[in-house]
């Protein structure tokens, strides 16, 4: 019969646990007489969850002095880890930060803390040079070029760099949650998590924008809202080179290489690439315009059209240019037509040396060097280059020709055909 499921115990911050592994012949005379009862002690009676927790409780009974926690049974070999343990169920934080009053529990912890105000990073990798504020920061950071995991989930075989990330990892196996938030009773695997949610009540957003006043709850999302100022594109497509500031943008647009539509409207079948297309078509569908103007009251589908519809009322037109007339929503499209009267041609081919006024056209350009032909006909497999050239030929199977002749009323599949066909009228 195999043996009781061994339970993993977390290692807190400069805690240091027992070796479970270390023999002692005491504690095994003690366990061969409590076999048959692995979760109670057969000195004392007193019940554990674990074999390891029992373990560790009988060296009490060898004459190990050791530090008992009354309240979650963890056990220390050292008094002073044993009181900085017991300041997590106190709520003690004695370190308390005079430049910006954040306490802490544990010294370490204060001490790096005091790192960030005085922009101190003492350890450094010797692989790209980046530098980090904690020891543990540039373990996990060089992983990344080693590209190691020795750590193995036994449940589910994932791999992981550091300890404690597979201890949190541990918690969705066995489904605990020990962080709950006290004004709504959710429950957190992680602390981090739990102070995330928090934010949600008090409606505290620490990170603030220098350049747009804009401000937001989780760093993570700030730091991708700093890519729009800018402009650094860190997601590159290995399809067409195409670049992205955020992971998600990337993955809605390998979409267009793969012709996969994931998102399908249950109501008409119709399918997008990307969900939050196919949120904005079932707003068509429920006739749901959540977007309201507050001068006039007029309502729209998405934000955009409102924000379009809102300098209507503010006779806004700041992104104008100077040698003509002509305005435009967004300050991006002003750069774009700038460049019809400029001529400039920034981007370049590497290959050849053409040049483009716009990314976008050179994108197209460089499928002529790769050979890449990303848009293929589920109907015949024929495939192409460019999105415009692929659609004019699904017309083909569909029988559709939009273009019509108002003098004879021939229809056309492509434009430029109908053009040529008008000169004999």
């Amino acid at each position: 019969m195999d043996g009781p499921e061994p339970c993993r115990i977390k290692q807190d911050d400069g805690e240091e646990q027992i070796d479970l592994m270390e023999e002692n012949k005491v504690i095994e005379e003690l366990m061969e007489a409590g076999k048959k009862h692995h979760d109670t002690c057969p000195q004392c009676g007193k019940s554990f969850s674990c074999e390891q927790t029992l373990n560790l409780h009988m060296k009490f009974h060898s004459g190990m002095e050791l530090y008992e926690c009354d309240q979650c049974e963890k056990i220390f070999k050292l008094k002073g880890n044993f009181n900085e343990h017991m300041r997590i169920h106190t709520g003690e934080k004695p370190f308390a930060c005079d430049q910006c009053g954040k306490n802490y529990r544990h010294k370490g912890n204060y001490n790096d803390h005091m790192k960030s105000h005085s922009g101190e990073k003492p350890h450094s990798c010797d692989q790209c040079g980046k530098k980090f504020i904690q020891k543990e920061h540039l373990k996990k950071h060089m992983s990344i070029h080693t590209g190691e995991k020795p750590l193995r989930c036994e449940q589910c075989g994932k791999s992981f760099t550091l300890k404690e990330t597979l201890y949190k990892h541990m918690k969705i196996h066995t489904g605990e949650k020990p962080f709950a938030c006290e004004q709504c009773e959710k429950s957190f695997i992680q602390k981090g998590q739990l102070n995330e949610h928090m934010k949600i009540h008090t409606g505290e957003k620490p990170f603030t924008c220098e350049q747009c006043g804009k401000s937001f709850r989780k760093s993570s999302v700030f730091k991708v809202h700093l890519r729009t100022h800018s402009r650094e594109r860190i997601y590159s497509c290995d399809q067409c080179s195409k670049t992205f500031f955020r992971a998600d943008f990337l993955k809605d647009h390998l979409t267009v290489h793969t012709q996969e539509r994931p998102y399908v409207c249950s109501l008409c079948a119709k399918s997008f690439r990307q969900m939050g297309t196919l949120k904005t078509h079932l707003k068509r569908h429920s006739g749901v315009k959540d977007h309201i103007c507050s001068e006039c009251g007029k309502t729209f589908f998405t934000v955009y059209a409102l924000r379009k519809h809102q300098r209507v009322h503010t006779g806004e037109k700041s992104n104008q240019y100077s040698h003509s007339d002509k305005t435009f929503t967004w300050p991006e499209y002003l750069k774009i037509h700038e460049t019809i009267h400029t001529e400039e041609k920034p981007h370049t081919c590497n290959q050849c040396g053409k040049k483009f006024r716009l990314k976008g056209f050179l994108y197209e350009h460089m499928k002529i060097h790769t050979g890449v032909m990303p848009y293929t006909c589920d109907q015949c497999g024929k495939s192409f280059r460019h999105k415009g050239n692929y659609n004019d030929h699904m017309k083909i199977h569909s029988g559709e020709k939009p273009h019509s002749c108002d003098q004879c009323g021939r229809s056309f599949i492509k434009k430029e055909r109908l053009k040529k066909h008008m000169k004999i009228h």
